[in-house]
């Protein structure tokens, strides 16, 4: 809901980083914590499906705004490439629907009134709350006297990744260590994908400079989680610390003048 009303208010940083800052956020703070709470057992199915396909999905982003595609001159973020990205979403989920796991047993639930309403509800919520952020986001922005893009990057992404946060935690302290990863790196897939994509098609942008280091770190930071899953299949406490660590490295870089 952020990146999209940014999109269309025609607020380019704060379309864009809430996307990549998010997806930091994600795998660093959120992630990280969650190792700490409770170190992650993984998967190779995991790691080759979709650990894998984030890694080239964050590639491709890479080399979009970096513009070593051809598509992008004077640095920007056209139409097509959002039809590329959002096109690839519609590909992974027809993939995922093909190759899905039987499924399993579940008691039949007739869905209330009340749930319909509440859904409604949570809806609206979501969508103003998301207008509302974008909004008075650059107010924030100027009275630090920092950068659109860096409350987007940060705080803004901090907020809207507050969900992934309570899911993750709660599914690595029921042992559910699947959802409590695969929650994370599937919310990245879309954030890339599906939001950016439907961001781009929306306005097309031009590219600021300030984006480039936090892709760069997005990259790094999805071969560090890789690497992660990969050894002995598990992430621990240690591992998830040096994910937090280097977030909030990244954070004082992000608010220190000069």
């Amino acid at each position: 809901a952020v990146t999209i009303s940014a999109a269309i208010s025609q607020q380019t940083d704060i379309s864009i980083g809430n996307v990549i800052g998010s997806n930091i956020f994600n795998l660093g703070f959120i992630l990280g914590g969650t190792a700490i709470i409770h170190p992650i057992t993984t998967s190779s199915k995991l790691f080759n499906r979709d650990g894998l396909f984030l890694l080239m999905t964050t590639a491709l982003i890479f080399f979009l705004f970096f513009g070593f595609d051809g598509w992008t001159p004077n640095d920007s973020f056209t139409i097509i490439e959002g039809i590329l990205l959002f096109s690839l979403l519609i590909g992974y989920i027809a993939f995922l629907f093909i190759k899905k796991d039987p499924p399993e047993e579940v008691h039949p639930h007739t869905a209330s009134w009340k749930s319909y309403a509440f859904f409604m509800i949570g809806l609206f919520l979501i969508v103003y709350g998301g207008h509302l952020m974008v909004k008075h986001a650059s107010s924030v922005a100027h009275y630090l006297g920092v950068s659109d893009w860096v409350i987007a990057v940060t705080i803004v992404a901090a907020g809207t990744s507050a969900p992934e946060f309570a899911t993750s935690i709660s599914a690595a302290l029921k042992g559910r260590h699947g959802i409590a990863l695969g929650n994370l790196i599937g919310s990245d897939i879309f954030n890339l994908l599906g939001v950016l994509g439907l961001a781009g098609m929306i306005n097309p942008t031009l590219i600021g400079e300030d984006i480039y280091s936090s892709v760069f770190l997005l990259v790094i930071m999805v071969g560090l989680t890789l690497f992660m899953i990969r050894t002995n299949w598990r992430i621990s406490r240690a591992e998830g610390t040096i994910l937090v660590v280097i977030n909030l490295v990244r954070w004082y870089y992000d608010f220190t003048p000069g």
